[in-house]
Parts: structure tokens; C-alpha cells; sequence
């Protein structure tokens, strides 16, 4: 894996370990997946990857991945961290962003199994990005977006300091339904007590800030 610069990256939270996706991880991923997200009644997400029949959810989820993966590079990327609880999968952390070098903007997505949830992992995990985004890669705003009765992903935010950027309408599951745009920047984000601990980004610099590291 000497070829890949991401193999190394690790986040480090009091609880939790997040690291870029890799086959294994997947793999304990996608069962996360089929024990279930959410409740079958609702839809969280702008792209409804949960409806998918459960022979394929599995097969799909690793796809998704792996074509995000190949992509890489520093004018569009997205870092899926698999993140873990005591060595556990519990669920994907998302990180990207579109011409970083120039606008130096990020975006975040998420989602927990469900039986991991309601723990305070959510709130962790997307702390964990920010601060990464902010102190190691230099990112000077993050955005992210949810719909208007996913009470727990608005919920996260607030804790984080993200402030409301308009709204948008969206299709969701054949109904008309209100996104709410979400930024906040490191002047408004609510740090958490404790400190992140991060090894491994010197390698990914070039990639995904199109810069070289400095001594």
C-alpha cells in the first residue's frame, strides 16, 4: 500500500477511530448496513441507497465505495472514513470537496447503524472531520445539508455551531421535500473538550490540498 497516500490516516476521537475505507472495513460496513439505518418508514438521505433490495444493498454499498476511491484526486475527492468503537464498524463518516486548492470548502455526510445511535457518536464522528478539515488541512468553511424532520442530524449541527444557509427542494421518494443548508466555519464551530489526534495526513497533503508538505 505504498502507492496509496490515504492508508495511513488515522483520526483519533476519546472514543472513536476513523480511517479511509479499505476492503475489509467495507466488508463489516455493508452487514452494518443491512442490520439496518434507519426506520423503514423514513428516508434521511438525498440519495436513497437504503431502498435498494437487501440482496443487493450489500453489493452496492461496496461499489459505491470503491468508485468513490478511484476518483481521487485534488479537484474533486471525498474520504469515506469507516469509523469504529472498540475496534467495531458502527458507521461512515464522509469528507469532500470540490477544487479544495482554490476554494477551500468541505462537505460531510454521515450515517450510524441504527443500533449504534442516540450515544453522541454522530456528534463525534463529524467533530472529528471538522477539526481535521480545519487545523490540518486549512479548510476555511463546511457545509452539509439535511432534510427537515431528520431531527438528529439537525441536532449534530446545532451542537457544532452550524448555522442555517437557505434551504432547497428535493424529490424524495417520489414527494416533494425541504433540504436545509447547513455552514459553519472555524470562527463558529463549538470545539469539543478534547483534542484529535491525527497521523498519517503528511502523505495526503498533495492529494487532497494539491500542496506539499512542509518540514
Amino acid at each position: 500500500m505504498d502507492h496509496w497516500p490515504l492508508h495511513d490516516l488515522v483520526l483519533r476521537t476519546p472514543r472513536l477511530d476513523l480511517r479511509p475505507d479499505d476492503d475489509a472495513g467495507l466488508a463489516e460496513l455493508a452487514d452494518v448496513a443491512l442490520d439496518g439505518v434507519h426506520p423503514p418508514d423514513r428516508m434521511p438521505f438525498g440519495v436513497e441507497w437504503t431502498d435498494a433490495p437487501r440482496d443487493r444493498l450489500g453489493r452496492n454499498t461496496l461499489q459505491h465505495f470503491w468508485q468513490v476511491r478511484s476518483t481521487l484526486s485534488p479537484r474533486r475527492w471525498t474520504v469515506n472514513f469507516i469509523v469504529r468503537v472498540d475496534g467495531r464498524v458502527v458507521g461512515m463518516q464522509s469528507l469532500g470537496a470540490d477544487d479544495f486548492p482554490v476554494l477551500r470548502e468541505v462537505v460531510s455526510g454521515s450515517w450510524l447503524g441504527l443500533r449504534h445511535q442516540g450515544r453522541g457518536i454522530g456528534t463525534e464522528m463529524r467533530a472529528a472531520v471538522l477539526l481535521f478539515a480545519f487545523d490540518h488541512l486549512g479548510a476555511v468553511a463546511a457545509r452539509s445539508s439535511a432534510f427537515g424532520d431528520n431531527l438528529a442530524s439537525h441536532g449534530v449541527s446545532r451542537k457544532l455551531g452550524y448555522r442555517p444557509d437557505g434551504t432547497f427542494q428535493q424529490v424524495r421518494r417520489g414527494e416533494p421535500a425541504e433540504q436545509t443548508r447547513l455552514l459553519v466555519t472555524p470562527g463558529t464551530l463549538r470545539r469539543p473538550e478534547w483534542e484529535l489526534g491525527v497521523s498519517g495526513v503528511t502523505r495526503c497533503l498533495p492529494l487532497l490540498t494539491a500542496r506539499e508538505p512542509t518540514e
